[in-house]
């Protein structure tokens, strides 16, 4: 598969996720299974080919979808468990210099952390938590220097925030 069509999917997901994330619920979850899938193929298997990764990115996108939509309290809980251990994964390897040796203990420390606040602080968790997975998927296939990467992701992240809680927002005001 072309590295352009990779690049091209992923972007139209990640902004999807990024703008729409707490709004469509099933794709927030769809979006995390295919970013895992992006994430995992290379750790399981070494210089897959690119179809495999975008296969296996949809297969768990589509398995992350279904259980949004039947079981939507455990995908809540399974979702902001894998974006809780994955931003706590980044932020041990950012700021720690010996995260190798406790990037497990951060992933599950994380991921518990991000179960219970998707479940507890639902709305607002789901808007920043969709808005750092959407622009994770942007920028993470990008070809740009980790300082540009870093920036962009940061304005990605704030204004995923901006455009969800304006959405929000006028959602709540409109609602009797």
């Amino acid at each position: 598969m072309n590295p352009q069509t990779v690049l091209i999917i992923s972007i139209l997901i990640g902004a999807l996720v990024l703008l729409f994330g707490r709004r469509l619920f099933w794709l927030f979850v769809a979006g995390i299974g295919f970013w895992i899938g992006f994430e995992i193929t290379p750790v399981l298997m070494q210089h897959p080919p690119e179809w495999l990764t975008l296969l296996v990115a949809i297969v768990l996108g589509v398995v992350g979808a279904i259980l949004a939509l039947l079981l939507q309290k455990i995908a809540i809980a399974v979702a902001g468990f894998l974006v809780g251990g994955h931003i706590a994964t980044a932020l041990m390897t950012a700021f720690v210099v010996s995260h190798a040796n406790y990037s497990g203990i951060a992933f599950i420390v994380g991921g518990i952390i991000g179960a219970i606040l998707l479940l507890v602080l639902f709305d607002w968790a789901l808007i920043v938590f969709s808005a750092i997975a959407g622009a994770d998927l942007i920028t993470s296939h990008l070809h740009v220097p980790a300082k540009g990467a870093a920036i962009i992701f940061i304005a990605l992240v704030i204004f995923g925030i901006a455009v969800q809680a304006a959405m929000f927002a006028r959602r709540r005001r409109s609602l009797p």
